[in-house]
């Protein structure tokens, strides 16, 4: 069965190419949201099976967007994957702290991106 996962980006290009990337060579669904509010509202709606989520946005940053889906009763148990630029450990174990299901650092390639996916949520390899 296929993975859906959704993709919460401010970045347009960021979401876009991340999208192609993981469609062609993984062969997942990839839903995109361009901002916290509207990744909450997809995620009640569609529940996929993994989130992708940008740490610095506007208006709803990633770990207030998390803090939302973790108080909902229809996202809480999705595992979420923090996208962040800052690459400092006490910036990362302060994300680690919430709860998520692990960090991916940016920039990324994107066998080095999907292989990271698949160890976090240990996800095997689909032949």
């Amino acid at each position: 069965m296929t993975k859906r996962l959704l993709l919460i980006d401010d970045d347009s290009g960021a979401r876009r190419i991340i999208q192609l990337s993981l469609e062609a060579a993984a062969g997942w669904q990839v839903l995109t949201a361009a901002s916290g509010p509207a990744g909450m509202a997809i995620a009640v709606a569609e529940l996929p099976d993994a989130i992708l989520l940008d740490v610095m946005m506007p208006e709803l940053d990633g770990p207030a967007t998390y803090q939302k889906l973790q108080a909902h009763p229809k996202t809480q148990t999705i595992p979420v994957i923090m996208l962040t630029a800052k690459a400092g450990p006490g910036e990362q174990q302060s994300l680690l702290d919430l709860g998520i299901s692990g960090i991916i650092t940016k920039p990324f390639k994107v066998p080095a991106l999907i292989a990271e996916i698949r160890r976090l949520l240990n996800w095997s390899i689909e032949i």
